[in-house]
């Protein structure tokens, strides 16, 4: 299975588009999104190219692939005009016997854990930091932030494929891997 991950587009329609092309690129079966998609928040500042209304038509454009997880500045007016849905707080699904735990991770993250078992793997976004750690007990990911990076990282999204993690900046290179292969 391929997959995309995504967080905090933030509204912008110019790093929405840089990520359709790398969803064009890559050809993933699913996209998944890990909340903040169309409101910037209080916090932050407006990203290049804020316009909501246009990242929303281009997610609908693709709206039978994406898996989505509600982010702290995602509402129930966002889902008004997203056709897939973005309000549940958590996904689950299982990459051989390990089970992925996806959320935003404005709630539960590395700091306040869900119900995971050694092994199994966190992957959130919401600090806009890339992150990828074997913590021992669980592994940690988080594939960074689509339109605002923090403390001065850069835009980034991740691919999954054949049990390997690749953490890629906006323009498909490769910046950090975990392979969960024996």
């Amino acid at each position: 299975m391929k997959l995309l991950f995504a967080s905090d587009i933030h509204g912008s329609a110019f790093y929405c588009r840089k990520l359709m092309e790398r969803y064009e690129d890559e050809r993933p079966e699913k996209v998944i999104l890990l909340g903040d998609i169309l409101y910037h928040g209080p916090r932050n500042p407006l990203p290049e190219g804020y316009m909501p209304s246009e990242v929303a038509v281009m997610l609908n454009s693709i709206k039978s692939e994406i898996l989505c997880v509600r982010g702290n500045c995602d509402s129930e007016v966002d889902q008004m005009v997203l056709d897939f849905p973005i309000m549940a707080e958590y996904a689950i699904f299982y990459i051989g016997s390990r089970m992925v735990y996806v959320t935003h991770g404005h709630t539960l993250n590395e700091d306040n854990l869900p119900m995971i078992h050694k092994g199994d793997i966190l992957i959130h976004g919401h600090t806009h930091l890339k992150i990828m750690e074997d913590r021992g007990e669980f592994i940690y990911i988080n594939p960074g932030s689509v339109s605002l990076p923090k403390d001065d990282d850069i835009r980034s999204y991740m691919m999954y494929e054949d049990g390997v993690f690749m953490i890629k900046d906006m323009d498909g290179k490769l910046i950090r891997v975990m392979d969960l292969n024996p």
